[in-house]
């Protein structure tokens, strides 16, 4: 079973800036293996933020974050990071890692149904 545990949140102001980073336990890529960050607030569905295709170089973002959030992953580190500029007070959430070790089709891989494997989450709060 792949663990997946995050790290990085924290409180900023407005503006600031924070590098998520999701540490994955030991896979095997035999195709197409993808990582993704989504984010719940309170009272809130889980959306989908950004995607990775392991060893691929294909990412996907949701338009709430594009030009300001960059998926990226250190394969020799098994680490998958979210870099997070212009924070603003609606990115306040808490962030989860997930991956899917099987193919998907590109409209589905924001989609929370899509995955299987999921980290507990790593709160990021933005104030104003």
């Amino acid at each position: 079973l792949v663990q997946l545990e995050e790290s990085g949140g924290g409180s900023v102001q407005d503006g600031g800036s924070l590098r998520l980073s999701c540490e994955v336990s030991d896979y095997r890529n035999d195709g197409a293996v993808y990582f993704a960050w989504f984010r719940q607030a309170p009272g809130q569905e889980r959306e989908g933020v950004s995607v990775i295709r392991d060893k691929n170089g294909y990412t996907k973002y949701a338009e709430f974050v594009k030009d300001r959030f960059t998926i990226s992953q250190d394969n020799h580190k098994n680490l998958v990071y979210l870099q997070m500029n212009s924070l603003k007070p609606e990115d306040s959430a808490m962030y989860y890692c997930a991956a899917r070790f099987s193919y998907a089709h590109s409209s589905a891989l924001l989609s929370a149904p899509t995955y299987a494997n999921w980290g507990r989450g790593t709160q990021v709060t933005v104030s104003s």
